[in-house]
Order: structure tokens, then sequence, then C-alpha cells
């Protein structure tokens, strides 16, 4: 088998094997860019409501809480409460919080929930364990071996030694003028 034919294979199989890795990386990544414009990993929700039962900090306990929470739509299950500044008490449920202003009744429920597939890639992303390191890094190799692999795939014209040389330097330079930009 000559080295081109075997270029060919290898790139081929390799490439196929991890385009869903790549794909899989790529969202987390496009996600994960955007984390300033919105949460990738949870989806929260705020929403506000107005209680009449008496909430004072002096005689506030659990039962209150509790009474609190049945006047709320939604199945919300107690897990404890406290004060953290002068008049609002903060009360927390699963999977989120709800607070109220002791002097107006008026509160705010917070519910926190997991956003589909992005949460769990994006766990993925973030390098969650040692198993995960190395497996990483043998997609990021073998990434880099396709790159390498597919550079020299095309004859001619349109191959490496001409135009794929200006479109791969470009491809470097880009990054580099980003860098010093910024």
């Amino acid at each position: 088998m000559n080295i081109n034919k075997f270029n060919r294979i290898t790139h081929r199989d390799i490439g196929y094997l991890i385009a869903g890795m790549t794909i899989i990386y790529a969202l987390s990544g496009i996600a994960l860019n955007h984390k300033n414009d919105w949460n990738p990993n949870y989806i929260i929700d705020n929403r506000s409501f107005r209680t009449e039962i008496p909430v004072s900090r002096d005689s506030f306990n659990e039962d209150a809480a509790m009474e609190i929470l049945k006047e709320i739509p939604g199945s919300l299950e107690y897990k404890t409460f406290y004060y953290p500044s002068g008049n609002i008490l903060t009360i927390f449920v699963d999977n989120g919080s709800v607070r109220i202003n002791s002097d107006t009744g008026e509160g705010t429920i917070e519910r926190i929930s997991k956003r589909p597939l992005f949460y769990h890639i994006n766990f993925l992303h973030y390098n969650p364990g040692r198993w995960w390191k190395y497996f990483s890094d043998i997609f990021c190799l073998s990434l880099m071996f396709v790159t390498v692999t597919g550079l020299f795939l095309v004859k001619g014209k349109n191959g490496i030694t001409r135009r794929g040389a200006v479109l791969t330097a470009i491809g470097i330079i880009l990054p580099l003028i980003f860098l010093f930009i910024y």
C-alpha cells in the first residue's frame, strides 16, 4: 500500500470516528462562548407573587414557611429558611428559592432547572475527571492528525503546495491577529 492510499484511508476512518465528538464539542463551545448572553447550563425562571400571610422575623418558623409554600402555585418542597438581611426572608426549596419582603408581602420565586442537552455536553467540556482528560487528549491528537493528513489529500494547484498553503497560512494568521488585538 502506498503512502497516499494509507493517508486517505486513515484520514477517512479517523475522521468518521471523531465526527460525532467534534459536533458535541462544537455545540458546547458555542454555548460557552456566549455565556455572558445566556446561561448555557441552567434555565432560571423568576416569578413574582404576593402573600397575605404575616411574615415576622421574630415568630417565623418552619410551619409558617410551609403555609406560604402551599399558597404558591406548583409543588415546592421545603428545605430551610433564613433572613439574609433586614426584612428579606429567603425560603430554600428544591431547585430554587422563594424571597419575600416581610414588610410588603411581595415575593419572587426563582426556579432553576438543567438546560436540556447543553447541561450535559457542557459538563464534558469542563473536563469532569481524570479519565475524560485522557479521552480529550486523544480526541485532540486525532483532530490534529486528521488536519495534517487532510493537508496532503489534494494534489496540484489546489493542494498544500499552492492554494492550500495560502489558505493554511491565513488560518494560522487570523487567530494570531485576534490574539494581538485582544
